[in-house]
């Protein structure tokens, strides 16, 4: 915890002041073009890949970045989408996996998650991209099947839905390699409304 608060007054002593203009505009405005779905995996930061500012993308992360297919119960992904599309209007969004994925390691492995119950029903938003990847422990695959998966999810949110049909919002799949650094763009033919990055 020390050095969490120590980066806080590093923060405050040295990066907030070269971006006092910016933070004194983000104090009144919030209007991110892009919502970026990432893994909630710490080794994954989607404004550190995509080099953005502070406002520039709105945020979700969730264990295998999965977006549940659209239902009638509220919940925290579905909340946070609609926001995104509807309120603030974002132009893109980007589904990211990434390599060495830990919850699509625990799938294709066919892991033992008995202990972890909760981790096992979340996981199982993931079970149209495992039912994808014929060869098992096939984590790669399976990563990219779970992506595309997630953004075929993402079109049945009826947010999503309207702005797809009125071409106002873009939808993009990326896998992000931990160890180069490198992003694949997964391709514009792969999902209804998709397009390159």
């Amino acid at each position: 915890m020390r050095d969490l608060a120590e980066g806080v007054q590093r923060f405050q002593r040295n990066v907030h002041p070269r971006k006092a203009d910016l933070f004194a505009h983000l104090a009144g405005a919030h209007a991110p073009h892009t919502l970026f779905i990432g893994c909630s995996d710490a080794r994954v930061v989607p404004e550190l890949i995509t080099d953005s500012e502070p406002g520039e993308l709105f945020v979700i992360r969730t264990a295998g970045n999965l977006v549940p297919a659209y239902g009638p119960q509220a919940e925290a992904v579905t909340a946070s989408v609609e926001y995104a599309v509807a309120v603030l209007g974002v132009s893109d969004i980007v589904v990211c996996g990434h390599s060495a994925c830990g919850a699509m390691t625990a799938l294709a492995e066919r892991q033992d998650l008995g202990p972890v119950p909760a981790v096992a029903q979340w996981l199982r938003h993931a079970d149209t991209s495992r039912s994808r990847v014929t060869t098992p422990g096939d984590v790669r695959s399976l990563v990219r099947a779970n992506v595309l998966a997630q953004l075929t999810n993402l079109a049945t949110h009826p947010s999503v839905a309207k702005a797809l049909a009125e071409d106002s919002v873009r939808l993009h799949g990326w896998v992000f390699d931990i160890a180069t650094g490198g992003v694949e763009v997964l391709g514009a033919g792969s999902h209804s409304g998709a397009d390159a990055a």
